[in-house]
């Protein structure tokens, strides 16, 4: 690997300017060329509200879908083309491209006569997609996510987001919270299946248009609405708040601390077979035949099935726990640590695992407690990963040794007490948990509620915050 002082310097001041003029084809800035630029402000949000998504499917007539083809290619494509100027300019010129640049250069592209067909989709659009580029890039940066990788037709999902001006809404004053969705560059709404409304008298801020790979498409508005807490859940005859611990698992999927378990649904094992017979079809059939795209699209609508069957069971699971209880624990999983490939003896056992946690949707589940609790004035509270809840007693606290993924139940040398071991595990954080809360709740001003996520790993923040 070369040295990072051997490599050269980033070319900055006029030079700079020189190479995105001549070598990239990156015009000047014209409009306000005599002010200087300033950092892009996000829009605040309006005090008191919170941004929800509603996603509605829609049926595009045979127009709309044509436009909506063109504008999800042209949206990769210049996701692509984006892509390749910014890592182009730093390679060969040591040049730093921002999302001001890559507009400048979209303006150019689009007055090309060789790519004019961008002129058919709308530049807001496209804006959008060169913005969800620079998203990505800050993200690397931060070291959140992988270095971006270029979008493919087949493999990515067909998607476009149109913000304010780049559709019109009208609600409909006899069916409040519904209405009239226009997209640019069409004149016929969308014909949208409102199966519940949003809040009334709200405009939409933004939306998006996606395609899935079954060949439905969806609709998902962005809105700011106020949306009102739960009342206060506390423990019956007394005023302490109401507290769950949550085991997640793959024999059950939920097991609270009282004992209820949620069985796990196992979907992916229950269409296995149907699945199998459809992935034989396919294979049978002659590529780039229209006999293989139906096949593909008959397997992509079973897989459809599934995710939507797991996301409702999902969301109904999460709202139950954050409407009967107050603070919430769970604990931290590495869940993508668990899910690397192993190598040798063992990888299929491993595979099988894999395939178990993945349909288990762990971070789907965490992901739904984690906005909900702040939507509902819930705590969550995440549980550090090093702690030792399936082999600790959680009647004596004696920790006991490491215990395989078969055993379901154990016994303590100390005490006597026989375990189930989700439950137990369950007993552990609530009780962990809640001595997170404590500790701080008690940090706080009078008045002051404790904040929607307490993570034990970064307690220390939390506290210095309060």
């Amino acid at each position: 690997m070369t040295d990072t002082a051997d490599q050269p310097a980033r070319v900055t001041g006029d030079e700079a300017k020189r190479i995105k003029r001549e070598a990239l084809g990156i015009a000047d800035r014209k409009k306000h060329h005599g002010r200087a630029a300033t950092a892009i402000k996000r829009r605040a949000n309006e005090p008191g509200t919170q941004q929800r998504v509603y996603r509605y499917r829609f049926y595009p007539d045979p127009t709309q879908a044509e436009q909506l083809e063109k504008t999800f290619g042209a949206c990769r494509w210049v996701y692509n083309e984006g892509l390749a100027l910014r890592v182009g300019a730093w390679e060969r010129h040591r040049v730093s491209v921002g999302f001001a640049e890559t507009c400048r250069a979209l303006t150019g592209w689009r007055q090309a006569s060789a790519t004019s067909w961008l002129r058919e989709v709308s530049s807001t659009v496209l804006q959008q997609s060169l913005r969800h580029l620079d998203s990505a890039f800050t993200r690397f940066f931060k070291q959140s996510a992988k270095y971006p990788q270029r979008k493919r037709k087949h493999l990515s999902r067909d998607s476009a987001t149109y913000v304010r001006t780049g559709f019109r809404w009208a609600e409909d004053t006899d069916r409040p919270g519904t209405g009239l969705v226009t997209l640019a560059k069409q004149t016929v709404p969308l014909d949208v299946r409102w199966s519940r409304p949003l809040p009334a008298g709200v405009t939409p801020v933004k939306l998006s248009v996606t395609r899935d790979r079954a060949g439905r498409y969806f609709v998902a508005l962005l809105v700011e609405e106020r949306i009102n807490p739960l009342p206060a859940a506390f423990v019956p005859g007394g005023r302490a708040p109401k507290a769950v611990g949550i085991d997640l698992g793959l024999a059950a999927l939920v097991t609270l601390d009282d004992g209820t378990k949620v069985d796990h649904p196992r979907l992916l094992k229950k269409y296995e077979r149907e699945l199998a017979r459809r992935q034989r079809g396919l294979h049978r059939k002659t590529k780039g035949s229209r006999n293989r795209e139906k096949a593909r699209a008959r397997i992509a609508q079973l897989y459809a099935l599934i995710g939507d069957v797991r996301r409702d069971m999902l969301d109904q699971l999460t709202t139950r726990l954050v409407r009967e209880n107050q603070v919430l624990v769970v604990e931290d999983l590495a869940i993508m640590n668990l899910l690397r490939p192993a190598v040798g003896r063992g990888r299929r056992s491993k595979a099988r695992l894999s395939r178990s946690i993945i349909d288990a949707a762990w971070g789907e589940l965490l992901r739904q407690l984690r906005y909900k609790c702040a939507w509902y004035g819930r705590t969550l509270v995440i549980v550090d990963r090093f702690f030792p809840s399936t082999r600790r007693c959680s009647g004596c606290h004696t920790k006991g040794p490491s215990l395989d993924v078969s055993v379901r139940e154990w016994t303590c040398a100390e005490c006597g007490a026989k375990h189930d071991r989700d439950v137990n595990a369950a007993r552990n954080l609530r009780e962990e948990g809640m001595r997170l809360y404590w500790l701080v709740a008690s940090a706080l001003p009078p008045g002051r509620t404790p904040p929607s996520v307490i993570k034990a790993s970064e307690l220390a923040d939390v506290l210095l915050a309060a």
